[in-house]
């Protein structure tokens, strides 16, 4: 008897999932343990694994289709051995909420596609609306390639960031990315509705929930980044042969858990009629995919040196943007550092992911006059802004809590203890 392989809960707060790719074709001899299929959950791109021997007789869902849980993707079974089409699940009325990525987005519930048999479709192009990621339309007008000319290969056939850098590629000429090139009469792009991916309605229904659930407050202070920046050029030129490389914000992590340390009771989360303290502090980063956030976890921050802080923290990162994190990868954080200033915005308000406490929005550094000793100078400052749960966090604990990391940030030998 054939073993119909079903949707499965990849994550705890999943509901449903798209089949991105096949990675195997029907009349393909499947072993236990082969991948079968690529599925993108809310946070991640997952492999989808056999655990039967066999063949696989019938794929029942098309490359693209968003499938609820429990919904039959596939027959596993011996060579020749007749299958009948499944009756298609019914997809839930709404999906459950995971864990927040801070950032902002509208409202709007991901579309559910019912399963249907089908190959794997080319981008719809013939029709003249393409299918193309914002970061991938940018990217290949860029380096002047035609979208006409390229293959999708996510979902429904969607072109990405990475169809383009193997796309074929023609020296675009310089006015096409000037000033001048964007003042043409026309458009800035095509008039059409785009459905949302799991991802973007499970940030939208998310952050509303925050946002309109959580009473915010926020706290700015303003930090003395020049022996930040100093010490770090110093370890950054003595370590460059060995490799390592640190950035502002493997500081501003390591400093985060080190002031959860002094400053336990931020590192909590309300459930309700409770406040859990963690005795951990598992810091969370905000990373930009392609077509959200993503929020990785440095686990056991507050035991970790700066070093390892930095490596770990390369590493998921690189780890979000393939979009293949695991689910304890980016569950189960305590606090969350988002970073805006490396895309040169001096200062901002984050909204706190969920059940997290507070999140801490890190603003660029500024060259600006202060006033030090009595004297103006050039000083170099970076503003962070803590956004806090006010059901958890009061006030004065917040700012307790910032003169903590202010201290940290503007004395960092003490983060290489």
């Amino acid at each position: 008897m054939a073993n119909i392989i079903e949707m499965p809960k990849l994550s705890d707060t999943m509901t449903v999932g798209t089949l991105v790719k096949w990675l195997k074709k029907e009349g393909d001899p499947v072993k236990s343990g082969d991948m079968l299929a690529e599925v993108e959950t809310d946070k991640a791109t997952m492999e989808l694994e056999s655990f039967f021997d066999g063949t696989l007789l019938a794929v029942y869902v098309k490359a693209g289709s968003q499938v609820p849980l429990g919904a039959a993707l596939c027959a596993i079974g011996k060579p020749g051995e007749k299958v009948d089409a499944p009756a298609p699940k019914e997809a839930p009325a709404a999906a459950a909420a995971p864990e927040a990525s801070p950032a902002q987005a509208a409202p709007v519930p991901a579309p559910v596609a019912a399963p249907a048999p089908a190959p794997e479709p080319e981008a719809p192009k013939a029709s003249g609306r393409i299918k193309v990621s914002p970061l991938a339309r940018k990217l290949a007008a860029e380096k002047g390639v035609s979208l006409e000319s390229l293959k999708g290969s996510g979902p429904g056939g969607r072109i990405l960031r990475s169809d383009v850098l193997k796309g074929p590629s023609k020296a675009a000429p310089a006015a096409s990315v000037s000033f001048a090139a964007t003042s043409t009469k026309g458009p800035i792009q095509e008039d059409k509705l785009v459905p949302v991916s799991n991802m973007r309605g499970t940030i939208a229904r998310r952050l509303l929930e925050s946002k309109t659930q959580i009473p915010h407050f926020y706290l700015d202070i303003e930090v003395d980044a020049g022996p930040l920046l100093e010490l770090r050029a110093q370890l950054n030129a003595a370590l460059e042969k060995d490799g390592v490389k640190l950035s502002v914000n493997d500081f501003v992590l390591k400093a985060a858990a080190e002031a959860l340390r002094r400053v336990p009771a931020v590192n909590c989360s309300w459930e309700g009629t409770a406040v859990r303290q963690h005795p951990a502090a598992h810091v969370s980063f905000a990373v930009a995919i392609e077509d959200g956030l993503i929020t990785p976890v440095v686990r056991y921050a507050h035991l970790k040196t700066l070093f390892a802080i930095s490596a770990e923290a390369k590493s998921l990162g690189k780890r979000a943007k393939d979009k293949k994190l695991t689910p304890a990868e980016f569950t189960g954080g305590t606090f969350c550092v988002s970073n805006l200033g490396m895309m040169g915005i001096d200062r901002f308000c984050a909204i706190i992911n969920p059940p997290n406490a507070a999140i801490l929005a890190v603003g660029t550094t500024v060259k600006k006059p202060v006033v030090k000793n009595d004297q103006i100078v050039i000083g170099q400052r970076m503003t962070l802004t803590l956004s806090a749960d006010h059901r958890v966090v009061d006030g004065a604990v917040g700012a307790t809590y910032l003169a903590a990391l202010k201290d940290l940030l503007e004395k960092p030998a003490l983060l290489l203890l």
